[in-house]
């Protein structure tokens, strides 16, 4: 569900209730060694906890000192960040 290229986190299928917490953790295992973009372009479908997801990963590369960005986040995530005033969560960068 990730693949890593340098500082590149590809991330594919669904994010949803029933994936979040392992991909969550397989996203974890790659940060370190500089900062990261995570590009959601192959993500397949999402629910709210895509958000606790990006929630997540922001605090965990935030206590390790790096920096994230996230791009290519589809339409559905943009709506749900819309709907629950988290936009500024989920910009697109990097």
């Amino acid at each position: 569900m990730i693949e890593r290229d340098g500082n590149l986190l590809r991330v594919r299928g669904a994010l949803t209730i029933a994936s979040v917490t392992a991909v969550c953790e397989a996203g974890k295992q790659q940060f370190g060694g500089g900062d990261l973009v995570v590009d959601l372009a192959a993500v397949t479908e999402v629910d709210s906890t895509a958000l606790s997801l990006l929630f997540e990963w922001r605090r965990a590369a935030r206590e390790k000192n790096l920096q994230i960005a996230f791009r290519n986040l589809p339409e559905s995530l943009k709506s749900l960040a819309e709907l629950y005033g988290l936009t500024e969560l989920v910009a697109s960068n990097g």
